[in-house]
């Protein structure tokens, strides 16, 4: 755990709220250095305050929308106003946008949007935070996927957000392999059904729950382990 004069520097998209926010209250009492990466900037800059008012590690807020490059490119120059590395990369950021849709009836402009959020924006972000990963210490890349981007958790009626996630678990595969000899262990994790915004109140788990697993790979997980996917810190198939 970390708890030193030299905190872990963990971002994590996407946390201004649910799981996201969660991932970084908990990483924060374990005095890490959070960076709350939020597209809202209001709301994530009360994030980052509320977090580091709770005490532990410090929490500082930083735009980006992954849906935009623009955006992704200026988040990576603000960064250096804040560390000169990055520890750990949170791929959280996410949207669930298939209510009233199936397979049959997705559109190409609705499977486009999804995926840029929820596939190319962990792509994109973790290629423009690749440097600061390389100066980090035993780097962590750590994309928030779920069962429904497994083989067998597909859905019809879930059309583009499981091909998001089954693509982001894809992307997983293939960084961790491109990564290994850099030493950057790169893992996908399912947080479960989760009672956030996203998840809505009759989900099944504490968003305590659906964060501890992110934060076991952020700050505890053996360095070793990388290319797999994880749900309650145990290993699940793709």
């Amino acid at each position: 755990m970390s708890h030193d004069k030299n905190p872990k520097i963990v971002l994590i998209t996407g946390a201004n709220r649910g799981i996201g926010l969660e991932t970084a209250r908990q990483l924060a009492r374990r005095g890490v250095h959070v960076v709350v990466g939020a597209r809202d900037e209001e709301s994530g800059r009360r994030a980052a305050e509320a977090i580091q008012a709770e005490g532990g590690g410090q929490a500082t807020f930083l735009a980006l929308d992954v849906s935009s490059s623009e955006s992704i490119r200026a988040a990576v120059s603000r960064f250096s106003g804040i560390a000169d590395h990055l520890d750990v990369l949170i791929n959280n950021a996410g949207i669930y946008p298939d209510k009233g849709l199936t397979i049959l009836t997705l559109s190409r402009e609705q499977i486009d949007q999804t995926f840029q959020t929820n596939t190319f924006g962990a792509l994109e972000v973790t290629q423009a935070f690749l440097p600061l990963l390389r100066k980090g210490t035993s780097a962590r890349i750590i994309n928030v996927s779920s069962g429904y981007g497994q083989l067998e958790g597909l859905s019809a009626d879930v059309p583009s957000y499981c091909l998001s996630k089954l693509a982001l678990n894809g992307l997983t595969i293939m960084l961790a392999e491109a990564l290994k000899a850099d030493q950057i262990a790169v893992n996908s994790m399912c947080p479960g059904w989760v009672r956030t915004d996203m998840g809505g109140p009759n989900a099944s788990r504490s968003v305590e729950q659906g964060a501890d697993t992110a934060v076991w790979l952020a700050d505890e997980a053996p360095q070793h382990l990388t290319g797999s996917f994880f749900r309650d810190r145990k290993e699940i198939p793709w």
